[in-house]
């Protein structure tokens, strides 16, 4: 096993399987785990060192040193990309949606992503969606070199890959297949892994924390089927939008378990969760696993006051 391979290894052990016991405002009838991929790793954590996992090793084996990848300003995707450069010794490019942000001070998530080693890249909106042409991306390597590309968000074949194995993990982590495994759904890398490696004993929820019909790029990557399906309900107005009624839930879940959550993913999943339960979706004493899925660095503020 090379270094890097090693490395990744060790972390797996870093995400606990927890109960989590009456941490709803108020009590239901399921048994709660929380799989703790939020504490994979300090910075890349979560789904997308799930997702990085084996594009990392890919990109080591067919000798690339660059990564290069794709978001917005606000990218829990860049923010890890460039935290996971960093640690593993690659050089790291984000091409970031809206030149109108070159030259301005930087927010919090691309100073970071700058502090790790970055080199950002502003392109247009109208470029940006061009970023998976062949002509944009010959374009871009003919500018910048070798490089081994990771789309936005992360997801691709390798990912899927990734987050498949954390099915295994919580069966071993438990004994047997729990009931029901629920994520919160972006892309869909995370809960297309989960689906794929889900035993028959095992319904697979996503919560999907976009405001939007079911599309064909999530259809395909989590077709609905007697295993799982896709919750639209709690989106709360749609991406990173909130309300006060989720970040009050978030503060008491929080004060209850000690576990922080942030409003974009996890927290709207667990409410989700919490209000199925109390509408009888799941059969009393129903072993529920929440995987919480990290990007505390997308915490608001607000949940502190």
């Amino acid at each position: 096993m090379g270094e890097l391979a090693r490395q990744l290894a060790e972390l797996v052990s870093n995400s606990p399987l927890e109960p989590l016991i009456d941490p709803f405002p108020e009590s239901v009838a399921i048994n709660l785990l929380l799989k703790r991929d939020d504490l994979l790793h300090p910075l890349v954590s979560g789904n997308k060192w799930r997702k990085l996992k084996y594009n990392l090793l890919a990109a080591r084996e067919q000798g690339f040193t660059t990564l290069l990848t794709f978001g917005g300003a606000y990218s829990n995707h860049l923010f890890a990309l460039a935290a996971a450069g960093k640690t593993f010794g690659f050089r790291t490019i984000g091409v970031v949606r809206g030149n109108e942000l070159a030259g301005k001070p930087l927010n919090e998530t691309l100073t970071f992503c700058q502090q790790s080693g970055m080199q950002l890249h502003f392109v247009s909106r109208e470029a940006y969606r061009q970023k998976e042409t062949p002509a944009f991306l010959a374009e871009l390597t003919a500018r910048i070199g070798p490089c081994y590309i990771v789309p936005e968000g992360g997801t691709n074949e390798l990912a899927i890959k990734g987050t498949a194995e954390i099915i295994l993990e919580i069966t071993t982590q438990l004994g047997y297949a729990p009931d029901y495994v629920c994520c919160a759904v972006g892309t869909g890398g995370t809960v297309a892994g989960l689906a794929q490696s889900a035993s028959a004993q095992t319904s697979v929820l996503g919560f999907v924390v976009l405001k939007v019909p079911d599309s064909l790029w999530l259809s395909t990557l989590f077709p609905p089927t007697a295993r799982g399906c896709r919750v639209h309900d709690y989106h709360f107005g749609g991406y990173a939008k909130t309300t006060s009624d989720l970040l009050n839930f978030i503060r008491g879940f929080e004060q209850k378990t000690g576990v922080l959550l942030e409003q974009v993913y996890t927290g709207k999943m667990l409410y989700g969760i919490y209000d199925l339960a109390r509408k009888g979706y799941f059969p009393a004493g129903a072993t529920v696993v929440a995987v919480h899925t990290g990007g505390l660095q997308g915490r608001s503020a607000e949940l502190d006051k």
